[in-house]
């Protein structure tokens, strides 16, 4: 960690311990409210082909054979409740993010600051993934019996399983939602993470400026 630490210019050219972890936060923050958000909105995964949920492997022939026998509105219902569910869950998320950005410690951020391009976001993950995980499950759980999910899924593998020659399916929807929720809003930190790092013009304070010249 020390050879890390000592990556950064002599003098750092008047950039404080203290200016490099708020210059971190407030990059994660820029991350959590620009993109993270975004997803919370109505289509907010259903319309970003960077995040959109689509059906797991087992399922996706579910889907072929509903549209080879006309059923493609149905089948286009199937994947619309499943992004809606993700949209409910991330609203979640905000408060677990913000703890873990107010927990970055100095040393935390001169290495996020000299590491990967979407170092902030592996930090981001690694502190908050399991208590996502707890919280979008329970919230996808109820999200789909509130936009009727589970009645939607219901009827087409019913009408899937009721064609000749296919057999039975029954996978865990809510398992495969919680994780590719969880995907979707780290690939969306990950977005501001790099335009912040790549694009100076994105640097729009004079922290983010100063802070993230260390790393050019």
């Amino acid at each position: 960690m020390q050879q890390v630490v000592n990556q950064l210019p002599q003098g750092n050219g008047g950039v404080s311990a203290l200016d490099i972890g708020n210059g971190l936060r407030q990059a994660l923050d820029f991350g959590i409210d620009k993109q993270v958000s975004k997803l919370t909105q109505k289509d907010g995964f259903y319309n970003n082909q960077l995040v959109k949920i689509l059906l797991p492997e087992e399922l996706q022939k579910v889907d072929k054979a509903l549209r080879d026998i006309g059923l493609g509105s149905l089948a286009d219902d199937g994947i619309k409740v499943l992004n809606r569910a993700a949209e409910d869950a991330v609203s979640q998320a905000t408060p677990i993010f913000v703890d873990a950005v107010k927990g970055i410690t100095f040393n935390d951020a001169k290495n996020i600051l000299l590491g990967n391009k979407d170092a902030a976001t592996q930090y981001l993950s690694g502190k908050t993934e399991s208590a996502l995980y707890a919280k979008f499950n329970t919230v996808i759980k109820d999200s789909f019996a509130k936009v009727g999910a589970d009645q939607i899924w219901a009827n087409l593998i019913n009408k899937y399983n009721a064609l000749p020659f296919t057999s039975n399916v029954n996978p865990d929807l809510t398992d495969y939602v919680t994780t590719e929720a969880l995907k979707g809003v780290y690939k969306m930190i990950a977005v501001e993470e790099l335009e912040i790092r790549e694009n100076v013009s994105s640097r729009t304070t004079g922290l983010l400026q100063k802070v993230f010249a260390l790393q050019d």
